[in-house]
C-alpha cells in the first residue's frame, strides 16, 4: 500500500495558533484604549491567525493612528467605511469579543501568546519551504541552506519584541561601552592592526566599522590584510574570517607561512629553502594552526552567503574581525540591476553585516585606471571604482600606494597608507615598510624619511 508521500502535511493539525488570546487582546483594547499602547510595537494584524481578527486589529490601529477614541460602535462603524463589516460577523460579533476579556491588564501577556504563535506558524512555513526544495531538487543544496538559515535567522530576529527607547537606557549602554573601551589594555579603543602608526590614526577598528582597502593591482593589498588578520588572530581571543573570492586557501596558507616565517616566497614556490628555513616553515605551521583563522576560497559568494556564514561562525566562536578579497568579486543578487546598483547593493548588505554582528569588515576593492594617468600616483576617493556608494557606506575608506611600483628608485620599500575618509576621526598618511620577499608591512622607521604620519 503506497504510503503519504513525505512533507505531505495535509490532514496534520492546525497550526499554531490562540483564538482566545486573539480575542482576549482586541477585547483587552475595546475596554482599555490605552491597552494599545502596550503591544502596538510588538503586535501587527499579520500576526493573528485569524483573518477576521487581523482586519480588526487593523481597523483599531487606524482608528488609534487618527486619535479616535476605539470602541464597539467606532469600531463598527470604521469596518463599514471598509466594507468589512460583514466579512468579520457583523456588530454581534465585535459585542461577543467586547465580553469575552479576563482581564484587560493582561493585554501585554495576551499579545505575547498571539506573537509566539506567529512564530511558530513561520518556522513551520519555512521547514515546509526546506522540506519541499529538498524533494524537488530544483535548487542547489548549498542554497537550501542558506535559504533554511536565513529563514531560521529571521525568527531569531523576531524573537527581539522590545527595543530599549529611553535615554535612560541608552545612557547606561553608551556608558557601558565607554567603561569597556576605559578598561582596556592599550592607548587604543578598538582592533589593532599590528601597525603602531595605522592604530593611532584609526584608533584601532571598530565594532560595525566597514572599512575599505583599495589599491591598483599588485600593491599589496592582500599581503597587507594577512598581515591584519595574523596579527588580530594571534594577539587576542578573536576569531578572524577571510573570504577569498580571487585566491585559494592555499595560495592564502603559503602567504601567512612566508610572513610568519619572514620567508622569501619565490623562494618557497620553487621549493629551494636551507635546512633553518625549512625548520622555521614548520614552527611557522604550527603556530598558524593553533590561531583562530578561517579562510573561505568559494568562488562567487552572494553577500546572503556571506552573511550567512558570519552569522554561524559568531555564534561558534568568538568571530572578532571579517575580511573579504575583493568586493567586486562577490556574486551580485539581482542580475538584472547596472553595475553601479549592484556595488551599491552590496556595499550596503556589507555595512549591515558589519553591524549585525558588531564586528569590523575590511572589503578590499579596485582602483580604477584614472590613478596611473595623473602625474601624481596617489590614489583619491574618485579613483574608487564602479561606484560612489563604496565612499558613501564605508566608515573608513583607506589607500595602499606604493611608490616604487611606478618608479623603483622612488623611496623603494616605502609603502603609504592614505587614510582618506574617516568618519569617526581625523584623515592622513601612515607610512609602513613593505618587504615583497616575505610579503610582509613593518611599522615604518622614521629615521628613514623623518617621520610616519601625515594630515591632509
Amino acid at each position: 500500500m503506497a504510503g503519504k508521500p513525505l512533507g505531505d502535511f495535509s490532514g496534520a493539525h492546525l497550526p499554531p495558533q490562540n483564538l482566545v488570546a486573539e480575542r482576549s487582546v482586541l477585547g483587552s483594547i475595546l475596554l482599555e484604549n490605552m491597552a494599545i499602547d502596550e503591544i502596538a510595537d510588538i503586535l501587527h494584524p499579520d500576526h493573528f491567525y485569524s483573518d477576521v481578527h487581523s482586519i480588526i486589529y487593523a481597523a483599531i490601529l487606524k482608528l488609534n493612528e487618527i486619535g479616535t477614541k476605539v470602541d464597539a460602535v467606532t469600531l463598527a462603524e470604521e469596518l463599514d467605511k471598509r466594507n468589512q463589516l460583514d466579512d468579520i460577523g457583523g456588530v454581534p460579533y465585535v459585542l461577543e469579543i467586547l465580553d469575552s476579556v479576563p482581564h484587560a491588564a493582561h493585554v501585554k501577556n495576551y499579545a505575547e501568546i498571539v506573537r509566539d504563535k506567529w512564530i511558530q506558524r513561520t518556522l513551520t512555513n519555512v521547514c515546509t519551504e526546506v522540506l519541499r526544495d529538498c524533494y524537488e531538487g530544483t535548487d542547489d543544496t548549498a542554497d537550501v541552506l542558506t535559504k533554511a538559515e536565513r529563514g531560521i535567522f529571521d525568527i531569531l530576529e523576531n524573537q527581539e519584541i522590545s527595543q530599549k527607547l529611553s535615554m535612560d537606557d541608552i545612557m547606561l549602554a553608551t556608558l557601558d561601552r565607554i567603561n569597556t573601551r576605559m578598561g582596556k589594555e592599550g592607548s587604543i579603543s578598538g582592533l589593532s592592526t599590528g601597525f603602531s602608526d595605522l592604530d593611532r590614526q584609526t584608533n584601532g577598528f571598530q565594532p560595525a566599522e566597514l572599512i575599505i582597502l583599495a589599491a591598483r593591482p599588485s600593491m599589496g593589498k592582500t599581503a597587507l590584510v594577512c598581515n591584519i588578520a595574523e596579527w588580530s588572530a594571534g594577539a587576542g581571543e578573536t576569531a578572524t574570517l577571510i573570504f577569498s573570492l580571487e585566491q585559494s586557501k592555499l595560495e592564502l596558507a603559503e602567504r601567512f607561512l612566508c610572513i610568519r616565517a619572514k620567508l622569501d616566497g619565490h623562494r618557497l614556490r620553487k621549493g629551494q629553502l636551507e635546512p633553518e628555513e625549512r625548520h622555521a616553515l614548520l614552527e611557522a605551521s604550527s603556530e598558524l594552526s593553533r590561531l583562530p583563522l578561517f579562510i573561505d576560497d568559494h568562488p562567487g559568494r552572494t553577500v546572503g552567503q556571506i552573511s550567512a556564514i558570519c552569522r554561524r561562525l559568531k555564534r561558534r566562536n568568538k568571530l572578532g574581525l571579517v575580511i573579504i578579497d575583493y568586493l567586486q568579486l562577490i556574486e551580485p543578487e539581482d542580475k538584472r540591476a547596472n553595475r553601479e546598483q549592484q556595488i551599491a547593493q552590496i556595499t550596503r548588505r556589507l555595512k549591515g553585516i558589519a553591524k549585525e554582528n558588531e564586528l569590523p569588515l575590511i572589503a578590499l576593492s579596485q582602483l580604477n585606471r584614472g590613478v596611473e594617468l595623473r602625474e601624481d600616483k596617489r590614489p583619491r576617493l574618485a579613483d574608487l571604482r564602479e561606484s560612489g556608494a563604496i565612499e558613501q557606506d564605508a566608515d573608513i575608506v583607506m589607500f595602499l600606494h606604493r611608490p616604487d611600483a611606478y618608479n623603483p628608485e622612488d623611496r623603494p620599500g616605502l609603502a603609504e597608507i592614505v587614510v582618506a575618509k574617516h568618519r569617526s576621526g581625523p584623515t592622513g598618511i601612515v607610512n609602513l615598510q613593505w618587504r615583497r620577499e616575505s610579503m610582509r608591512f613593518d611599522d615604518y622607521d622614521p629615521m628613514m624619511d623623518g617621520g610616519a604620519t601625515s594630515s591632509f
